[in-house]
C-alpha cells in the first residue's frame, strides 16, 4: 500500500471511530467532544486537497511506505 491509500483508509477509520464514540444513539457512546476530533480529521483532509501537505503523510513516509507503486518496483 501507498502512503496515499494508509491516509485515506486510517481517515476512514479514525472518522468512524470518533462517530462510534461521539453519537448519542451509538452503543459505544463517551462523549459528544469525540466529534470534535471527527471534524479536525475532515478539516485536515479538506486542506489536504488543496495544499498536498498532510501530517500523517511525512509519519508514513519517515516508517518507510512507499509514495507510490512506482517507488516499489524499485
Amino acid at each position: 500500500m501507498t502512503v496515499e491509500r494508509y491516509i485515506r483508509v486510517l481517515a476512514g477509520l479514525f472518522i468512524m471511530v470518533s462517530l462510534a464514540l461521539g453519537v448519542e444513539a451509538s452503543p459505544l457512546f463517551v462523549s459528544p467532544w469525540f466529534l470534535a476530533f471527527t471534524a479536525f480529521v475532515g478539516l485536515n483532509l479538506f486542506q489536504f486537497g488543496f495544499t498536498n501537505f498532510c501530517p500523517l503523510a511525512l509519519i508514513l513516509k519517515n516508517l518507510g511506505v512507499p509514495e507510490s507503486k512506482l517507488a516499489c518496483d524499485k
